[in-house]
Protein backbone atom coordinates (compact mmCIF):
# COMPACT_ATOMS: atom_id res chain seq x y z
CA UNK A 1 0.00 0.00 0.00
CA UNK A 2 1.10 3.54 -0.69
CA UNK A 3 2.28 5.49 2.38
CA UNK A 4 0.11 8.27 3.74
CA UNK A 5 1.62 11.55 2.56
CA UNK A 6 1.75 14.13 5.36
CA UNK A 7 2.40 17.87 5.54
CA UNK A 8 3.33 19.33 8.96
CA UNK A 9 2.42 22.99 9.60
CA UNK A 10 3.64 24.42 12.91
CA UNK A 11 5.61 27.52 13.85
CA UNK A 12 7.88 25.60 16.25
CA UNK A 13 10.78 24.06 14.34
CA UNK A 14 11.66 21.66 17.13
CA UNK A 15 8.11 20.32 17.32
CA UNK A 16 7.97 19.81 13.56
CA UNK A 17 11.27 17.93 13.69
CA UNK A 18 10.01 15.72 16.50
CA UNK A 19 6.79 14.78 14.71
CA UNK A 20 8.71 14.16 11.49
CA UNK A 21 11.15 11.85 13.29
CA UNK A 22 8.30 9.88 14.87
CA UNK A 23 6.57 9.39 11.52
CA UNK A 24 9.77 8.41 9.73
CA UNK A 25 10.30 5.60 12.23
CA UNK A 26 7.03 3.93 11.26
CA UNK A 27 6.09 2.29 7.99
CA UNK A 28 3.16 3.63 6.05
CA UNK A 29 3.88 7.32 6.57
CA UNK A 30 5.78 9.81 4.42
CA UNK A 31 6.40 13.41 5.47
CA UNK A 32 6.35 15.27 2.16
CA UNK A 33 6.85 18.76 3.53
CA UNK A 34 6.84 21.26 6.39
CA UNK A 35 5.79 24.87 6.87
CA UNK A 36 6.25 27.39 9.66
CA UNK A 37 3.02 29.37 9.27
CA UNK A 38 -0.46 29.00 7.84
CA UNK A 39 0.04 30.85 4.57
CA UNK A 40 3.18 28.88 3.73
CA UNK A 41 1.30 25.71 4.70
CA UNK A 42 -1.45 26.44 2.19
CA UNK A 43 1.12 27.12 -0.54
CA UNK A 44 2.95 23.88 0.24
CA UNK A 45 -0.29 21.90 0.30
CA UNK A 46 -1.18 23.19 -3.17
CA UNK A 47 2.24 22.12 -4.44
CA UNK A 48 2.46 18.75 -2.70
CA UNK A 49 -1.14 17.50 -2.51
CA UNK A 50 -0.72 15.66 0.82
CA UNK A 51 -3.22 13.12 2.08
CA UNK A 52 -3.17 14.58 5.60
CA UNK A 53 -2.16 17.98 6.96
CA UNK A 54 -1.15 18.25 10.62
CA UNK A 55 -1.96 21.88 11.38
CA UNK A 56 -1.22 23.90 14.52
CA UNK A 57 -3.98 26.29 15.58
CA UNK A 58 -2.24 29.27 17.17
CA UNK A 59 0.81 30.31 15.17
CA UNK A 60 2.73 33.49 14.61
CA UNK A 61 1.75 35.06 11.32
CA UNK A 62 -1.16 33.37 9.60
CA UNK A 63 -3.01 31.25 12.14
CA UNK A 64 -4.35 27.74 11.80
CA UNK A 65 -8.03 28.62 11.48
CA UNK A 66 -7.44 30.95 8.54
CA UNK A 67 -5.18 28.33 6.94
CA UNK A 68 -7.78 25.61 7.53
CA UNK A 69 -10.46 27.56 5.70
CA UNK A 70 -8.14 28.10 2.74
CA UNK A 71 -7.09 24.43 2.72
CA UNK A 72 -10.70 23.26 2.70
CA UNK A 73 -11.41 25.57 -0.22
CA UNK A 74 -8.20 25.18 -2.22
CA UNK A 75 -7.02 21.63 -1.38
CA UNK A 76 -10.29 19.85 -0.52
CA UNK A 77 -8.84 16.36 -0.97
CA UNK A 78 -6.43 16.87 1.96
CA UNK A 79 -7.68 15.77 5.38
CA UNK A 80 -6.76 18.38 8.01
CA UNK A 81 -6.04 17.41 11.61
CA UNK A 82 -5.60 20.26 14.07
CA UNK A 83 -2.65 19.41 16.35
CA UNK A 84 -2.70 21.95 19.17
CA UNK A 85 -2.32 22.68 22.88
CA UNK A 86 -5.66 24.49 23.02
CA UNK A 87 -8.41 22.80 25.00
CA UNK A 88 -10.74 25.74 24.40
CA UNK A 89 -14.21 24.54 23.36
CA UNK A 90 -14.73 27.49 21.00
CA UNK A 91 -11.48 26.67 19.19
CA UNK A 92 -12.63 23.07 18.87
CA UNK A 93 -16.05 23.97 17.47
CA UNK A 94 -14.69 26.63 15.12
CA UNK A 95 -12.22 24.27 13.51
CA UNK A 96 -14.73 21.44 13.16
CA UNK A 97 -17.26 23.80 11.59
CA UNK A 98 -14.56 25.11 9.27
CA UNK A 99 -13.90 21.60 7.98
CA UNK A 100 -11.18 20.00 10.11
CA UNK A 101 -11.19 16.21 10.03
CA UNK A 102 -9.89 16.02 13.58
CA UNK A 103 -8.70 17.85 16.66
CA UNK A 104 -5.79 16.40 18.62
CA UNK A 105 -3.94 17.75 21.63
CA UNK A 106 -0.17 17.75 21.45
CA UNK A 107 0.13 15.60 24.57
CA UNK A 108 -1.29 12.49 22.85
CA UNK A 109 0.89 9.39 22.68
CA UNK A 110 2.57 8.19 19.50
CA UNK A 111 0.26 5.26 18.80
CA UNK A 112 -2.83 7.44 19.09
CA UNK A 113 -1.32 9.96 16.66
CA UNK A 114 -0.46 7.27 14.13
CA UNK A 115 -3.88 5.66 14.32
CA UNK A 116 -5.55 9.07 14.06
CA UNK A 117 -3.63 9.84 10.88
CA UNK A 118 -4.63 6.48 9.41
CA UNK A 119 -8.27 7.06 10.25
CA UNK A 120 -8.27 10.64 8.93
CA UNK A 121 -6.73 9.46 5.67
CA UNK A 122 -9.73 7.11 5.36
CA UNK A 123 -12.08 10.04 5.87
CA UNK A 124 -12.94 9.32 9.50
CA UNK A 125 -13.16 11.99 12.20
CA UNK A 126 -10.64 11.88 15.05
CA UNK A 127 -10.41 13.61 18.41
CA UNK A 128 -8.34 13.40 21.59
CA UNK A 129 -10.35 11.57 24.29
CA UNK A 130 -9.87 14.36 26.84
CA UNK A 131 -11.32 16.93 24.48
CA UNK A 132 -14.43 14.96 23.51
CA UNK A 133 -16.35 15.95 26.65
CA UNK A 134 -15.77 19.62 25.84
CA UNK A 135 -17.48 19.09 22.52
CA UNK A 136 -20.44 17.45 24.24
CA UNK A 137 -20.70 20.29 26.75
CA UNK A 138 -20.56 22.88 23.98
CA UNK A 139 -23.32 21.17 22.03
CA UNK A 140 -25.52 21.13 25.11
CA UNK A 141 -24.94 24.86 25.75
CA UNK A 142 -27.63 27.30 24.51
CA UNK A 143 -26.75 28.93 21.17
CA UNK A 144 -25.35 32.45 21.22
CA UNK A 145 -27.24 35.33 19.68
CA UNK A 146 -24.83 36.00 16.82
CA UNK A 147 -26.05 39.54 16.12
CA UNK A 148 -25.70 40.53 19.77
CA UNK A 149 -22.31 38.85 20.03
CA UNK A 150 -21.01 40.76 17.01
CA UNK A 151 -22.42 44.04 18.33
CA UNK A 152 -20.44 43.58 21.54
CA UNK A 153 -17.10 43.20 19.76
CA UNK A 154 -15.01 46.36 20.05
CA UNK A 155 -13.45 47.51 16.74
CA UNK A 156 -10.12 47.82 18.60
CA UNK A 157 -9.88 44.02 18.43
CA UNK A 158 -9.30 44.39 14.71
CA UNK A 159 -5.77 45.24 13.62
CA UNK A 160 -5.19 48.51 11.72
CA UNK A 161 -4.88 46.52 8.49
CA UNK A 162 -8.11 44.64 9.22
CA UNK A 163 -9.96 47.89 9.90
CA UNK A 164 -8.63 49.25 6.62
CA UNK A 165 -9.85 46.17 4.75
CA UNK A 166 -13.29 46.03 6.40
CA UNK A 167 -13.91 49.60 5.29
CA UNK A 168 -13.15 48.57 1.71
CA UNK A 169 -15.43 45.55 2.09
CA UNK A 170 -18.20 47.83 3.27
CA UNK A 171 -17.73 49.91 0.14
CA UNK A 172 -18.20 46.81 -2.00
CA UNK A 173 -14.59 46.18 -3.07
CA UNK A 174 -13.59 42.68 -4.16
CA UNK A 175 -10.48 40.91 -2.87
CA UNK A 176 -8.74 41.69 -6.15
CA UNK A 177 -9.58 45.38 -5.91
CA UNK A 178 -8.44 45.56 -2.28
CA UNK A 179 -5.20 43.75 -3.16
CA UNK A 180 -4.48 46.18 -5.96
CA UNK A 181 -5.18 49.24 -3.81
CA UNK A 182 -3.07 48.02 -0.88
CA UNK A 183 -0.35 46.55 -3.13
CA UNK A 184 -0.69 43.11 -1.55
CA UNK A 185 -1.35 39.68 -3.04
CA UNK A 186 -4.94 38.53 -3.42
CA UNK A 187 -4.21 35.46 -1.26
CA UNK A 188 -2.99 37.74 1.56
CA UNK A 189 -6.22 39.76 1.36
CA UNK A 190 -8.20 36.54 1.42
CA UNK A 191 -6.52 35.54 4.68
CA UNK A 192 -7.13 38.98 6.21
CA UNK A 193 -10.82 38.74 5.29
CA UNK A 194 -11.05 35.29 6.88
CA UNK A 195 -9.41 36.72 10.00
CA UNK A 196 -11.97 39.54 10.16
CA UNK A 197 -14.88 37.11 9.83
CA UNK A 198 -13.38 34.88 12.53
CA UNK A 199 -12.85 37.74 14.99
CA UNK A 200 -16.41 38.96 14.46
CA UNK A 201 -17.79 35.40 14.59
CA UNK A 202 -19.65 35.84 11.30
CA UNK A 203 -19.69 33.95 8.02
CA UNK A 204 -20.49 36.53 5.33
CA UNK A 205 -18.79 39.63 3.98
CA UNK A 206 -22.06 41.54 4.00
CA UNK A 207 -22.27 41.09 7.77
CA UNK A 208 -18.78 42.60 8.07
CA UNK A 209 -19.99 45.56 6.02
CA UNK A 210 -22.95 46.07 8.34
CA UNK A 211 -20.62 45.90 11.35
CA UNK A 212 -18.32 48.54 9.82
CA UNK A 213 -21.25 50.84 9.25
CA UNK A 214 -22.80 50.36 12.69
CA UNK A 215 -19.47 50.98 14.47
CA UNK A 216 -18.60 54.16 12.62
CA UNK A 217 -15.69 52.73 10.63
CA UNK A 218 -17.06 54.30 7.45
Amino acid sequence: MKPIRILIVDDHTLFRSGIKLVLQRHEGFEVVGEAGDGLEGVKRAKQLNPDVVLLDLHMAGTGGLEALRLLVEDVPEAQVIMLTVSENAEDLLETLRAGARGYLLKNIDTEFLLESIRRAARGESVMSPQIAHKLADSLRAPPRDTAAAVADINPSKLSPREREIIVMLARGASNKEIARQLELSESTIKIHVQGILRKLNIAKRVQAAVYASEHGLI
